[in-house]
């Protein structure tokens, strides 16, 4: 597998908050912002950040795991290899409309690994 960034994914009650916090005192910058996340990055070596906003009609205990996610290089073969070892798949692959596909393993603790991989919507 060829990891090629780090993203840790925080859910959050106040989705501005957080940002503001990130973007204002540790020099995280947006990078997409919709209404359910903002994804923050930084020019250095430090992991990017997706602030979650957590569904507020869910109860508290049901919450989201904590989540690491890696940009990989081509997903379908790690798919691939990672169903043949019959690994903890717990998402099958998905592809969000901007163009990122995604897939997610659970660790026995409950660690959420999403690997993604960004491929243009047009597909190219």
């Amino acid at each position: 597998m060829n990891i090629v960034s780090s993203t840790v994914v925080f859910t959050v009650d106040d989705l501005a908050g957080s940002r503001r916090f990130f973007t204002t005192h540790l020099g995280f910058r947006e990078v997409l912002e919709t209404p359910d996340f903002t994804w923050l990055s930084r020019d250095d070596a430090a992991a990017d950040i997706l602030l979650h906003q957590r569904d507020l009609e869910l109860p508290r205990e049901r919450i989201a795991q904590p989540v690491v996610a890696f940009a990989v290089t081509d997903l379908a073969r790690e798919y691939a290899r990672l169903h043949a070892e019959d690994a903890p798949i717990t998402r099958q692959m998905w592809r969000n409309p901007w163009g990122e596909w995604l897939m997610r393993l659970t660790d026995p603790n409950g660690i959420v690994v999403e690997l993604t991989e960004w491929i243009a919507p047009g597909g190219a």
